[in-house]
């Protein structure tokens, strides 16, 4: 690292994009229980001064849903017709333990251009309406109102205002989201991720007419395109500061095969 780049950093306004994980988060139907933390050791448990001295420790026990909270879905996570990305078959891929192929450890790091598409500051609404689906016409619009444009290998973060709402489980499954020619915008702009402020980036519930698929972008993105979705994100502070390009860091655990994972992102700006 240069000394230019370290200071550089330092300068930075550092965006934590991440929701609180807490029992009582919002959860898509499909993941529940989700999310469970308890103290297993507590301090008073191994504080003995006779023989340890001062020091005492505690420790807790984590069980969740890869797909709770703030996180990346891997590759393997959907199938068309029984078929991961690059048409490998799930049933040659698939065991107790995991995927052999695809799994969550085979993201990269995500390290590049942010751009943020801030749609509920745009339409001067936020949250936007209930179950409100994006087009691709107002990406592109509020793209240009932006002043911001898309480029190979960036990453996307769209803004639909629910996050504010992460604390009314009802109100947040509600959420706006991506329409079918929004996906494919995304798509032909040729991002390595996506990611939004509700719960699956796709509108819940939304049927394509085409395929008869739900959630079409996880259809589209993740087994046709092999792009990355980010769900549950929080762009508040970023929409505040009308922070619209940055630089954007994810890192997914490696989790063995496992079909996503929680992430921490950041924007640096």
């Amino acid at each position: 690292m240069t000394a230019n780049l370290a200071e550089e950093i330092r300068r930075a306004r550092v965006y934590d994009l991440e929701q609180p994980r807490h029992r009582g988060m919002p959860l898509h139907p499909s993941h529940q229980p989700g999310y469970f933390y308890a103290l297993y050791r507590r301090h008073r448990d191994s504080y003995k001064p006779e023989t340890s001295g001062p020091r005492s420790s505690a420790s807790g026990v984590l069980t969740m849903m890869e797909h709770s909270g703030t996180h990346i879905d891997a590759l393997s996570h959907q199938s068309c017709g029984l078929e991961l990305f690059g048409g490998v078959p799930t049933d040659q891929v698939e065991t107790a333990a995991g995927f052999t192929k695809l799994g969550i450890e085979t993201v990269a790091p995500l390290l590049g251009r942010g751009v943020l598409l801030d749609m509920a500051g745009w339409k001067g609404h936020s949250p936007l309406p209930t179950n409100y689906s994006i087009s691709a016409d107002e990406l592109h619009s509020c793209a240009r109102a932006q002043n911001v444009s898309l480029k190979p290998g960036d990453v996307l973060l769209v803004r639909t205002g629910f996050g504010a709402l992460w604390s009314d489980e009802s109100a947040y499954l509600q959420a706006a989201g991506i329409s079918k020619s929004g996906t494919l915008w995304a798509a032909e702009h040729q991002v390595v991720a996506v990611g939004a402020d509700n719960m699956a980036w796709d509108v819940i519930g939304e049927r394509d007419e085409e395929s008869g698929s739900t959630l079409f972008a996880h259809l589209h993105l993740l087994t046709q395109k092999g792009i990355y979705i980010m769900e549950n994100l929080n762009l508040e502070e970023l929409a505040h500061d009308r922070c619209h390009e940055f630089a954007f860091i994810a890192i997914p655990l490696k989790f063995q095969g496992a079909t996503g994972s929680p992430i921490r992102p950041l924007a640096l700006a």
